[in-house]
C-alpha cells in the first residue's frame, strides 16, 4: 500500500467535470490547490507503507477501545483507514463540497435575473479560486477526517482519512513516539465515526440541518449590505463580527443564524464528546496523550496576524470554541449524572442541547430530565 496523492490536472474523484448548475469551477478550485500546495512535503514509499500499516492497525483497536467506553457500535461494519497527502485531503473534501452545494446550484440553475449571475463562467472561477486557496490552507492544519459525505460510494460510511505529512511533521518536530500518536488521532477520528454510524438518526439528522442551511442560501445583495452594516456597529462596540461563525456567521439571515446555532450547538456536543472520549481512552493507553494534547492545544492557539485572520474568516476560531465549550459541557453532565445522563443526548434529536445548554449545561440537565426517554 501507499499514501493516496492527489492526481493530475482534473485531480481524483472530488475535482469531477463540474457540471452547469455548480456554483463553483471545481476544477479551478483543484487546480488552484495544487499550485498553492506544490511545494508541501512528500513522503518517501517506505515513511507512507509504514503510515498505512500504523493506521490500518490504530484505527481497528481505536474502534474497539471506543465502543467499549461509549457503548457505540457502527452499523456500518469497521471503519477502515485511508492515509493521504495534502492535495488528496483537499480532493476529498472538492467532492464534500460539491454535494454540500448542489442544491444550492439547481435552485440558482432554476431562478431568473441576476440570482443567474452566481452562475456565469466568472462567478464560478471566483469561487472556484476561493473554494481552492482555503481547502490549501486548512490541509496544512489538519490531522485526521471522518467524512460523511464521501463522492465515491465505495468511501461510504467507512472511511476516516488520515493526513500523513502533516502527522510525521508533528511526530518528529516533537519527538512524538509515532505507534502513540497514530492511535491517539485515530481514537478521536474513530469517535465521530461512532457518533454518525452508531447513532441510528444522527446522519440524517446531520445532513438535514445542512440542506435547511442551503436551502436559505440566497445571494442577496441587500442582505450582504446589512450584514455589513451590522459587522461595523459590532466592530465600533469593540466585538468582533467574525466570533461566532466567521463570513458565514457575518451575512447570515436571521432564519439563517438560528439553523447555524443549531449545527454550533451539535458540533460542540460531538466535539466535545470526540476529546472527552480520547482523553480516557488515551489516559489507560496512550502514555503521551497528555503531551500530546499540550503541544496540539498550543498548535491552535497559535496563529498570528494573517493566519488568525483567515482563521475567524472561515469559522475554525469558531470551531475551537466548539472545542471546549463542548469539552465543559459533556464533562458537567457526566460529573451529574454519569455516562448515563450523557446518554440521553443520543436518544432523539428533542434530546440535543442548544448552544445556550452547552454554555449552561445545568439548563440541558434540567430539561432532559423532565422528558420521557422514546420508545425504541
Amino acid at each position: 500500500m501507499s499514501l493516496v496523492r492527489g492526481t493530475g490536472e482534473a485531480g481524483t474523484s472530488g475535482a469531477r467535470k463540474s457540471s452547469a448548475s455548480d456554483p463553483v469551477s471545481w476544477e479551478v478550485a483543484g487546480r488552484v490547490a495544487r499550485q498553492a500546495l506544490r511545494f508541501a512535503p512528500v513522503l518517501d514509499d517506505a515513511t507512507s507503507a509504514k503510515l498505512d500499516e500504523d493506521f490500518a492497525e490504530a484505527t481497528e483497536r481505536a474502534e474497539a477501545l471506543v465502543s467499549e467506553l461509549t457503548g457505540l457500535s457502527s452499523a456500518d461494519g469497521p471503519a477502515r483507514a485511508k492515509v493521504v497527502d495534502r492535495v488528496g485531503w483537499v480532493d476529498a473534501n472538492i467532492g464534500s463540497f460539491r454535494r454540500l452545494l448542489a442544491p444550492v446550484g439547481e435552485r440558482l440553475a432554476t431562478s431568473s435575473g441576476a440570482l443567474q449571475q452566481a452562475l456565469s463562467p466568472g462567478s464560478k472561477a471566483a469561487a472556484g479560486v476561493e473554494v481552492g486557496l482555503m481547502l490549501a490552507w486548512i490541509s496544512s492544519r489538519v490531522l485526521g477526517q471522518y467524512d460523511l459525505l464521501p463522492m465515491d460510494a465505495e468511501d461510504a460510511g467507512d472511511v476516516v482519512y488520515y493526513v500523513g505529512p502533516n502527522i510525521v511533521n508533528l511526530e518528529r518536530r516533537h519527538g512524538f513516539p509515532p505507534s502513540e500518536f497514530r492511535l491517539w488521532i485515530a481514537l478521536h477520528e474513530v469517535t465521530h465515526r461512532l457518533q454518525f454510524t452508531g447513532v441510528p438518526w444522527m446522519r440524517d439528522y446531520f445532513l438535514g440541518l445542512v440542506e435547511r442551511g442551503t436551502s436559505m442560501v440566497t445571494p442577496d445583495g441587500r442582505a450582504v449590505l446589512d450584514s455589513l452594516l451590522h459587522a461595523v456597529s459590532e466592530i465600533r462596540a469593540g466585538r468582533n463580527p467574525l466570533e461566532e461563525g466567521g463570513v458565514i456567521g457575518l451575512l447570515a439571515t436571521s432564519e439563517q443564524l438560528a439553523t447555524l446555532r443549531e449545527a454550533q450547538a451539535l458540533m460542540s456536543l460531538l466535539e466535545g464528546h470526540g476529546d472527552i472520549v480520547m482523553s480516557r481512552a488515551g489516559r489507560e493507553f496512550v502514555p503521551g496523550a497528555q503531551r500530546f494534547a499540550e503541544v496540539l492545544a498550543q498548535r491552535r492557539a497559535s496563529a498570528k496576524g494573517l493566519s488568525k485572520v483567515i482563521q475567524q474568516a472561515i469559522g475554525i476560531e469558531a470551531k475551537l470554541r466548539q472545542y471546549a465549550e463542548g469539552e465543559r459541557f459533556v464533562e458537567e453532565v457526566i460529573e451529574t449524572g454519569g455516562d448515563e445522563l450523557l446518554s440521553r443526548a443520543w436518544a432523539a434529536p428533542e434530546f440535543l442541547p442548544n448552544i445556550e445548554e452547552i454554555r449552561d449545561p445545568k439548563r440541558w440537565v434540567h430539561r432532559v430530565e423532565g422528558m420521557a426517554s422514546p420508545v425504541a
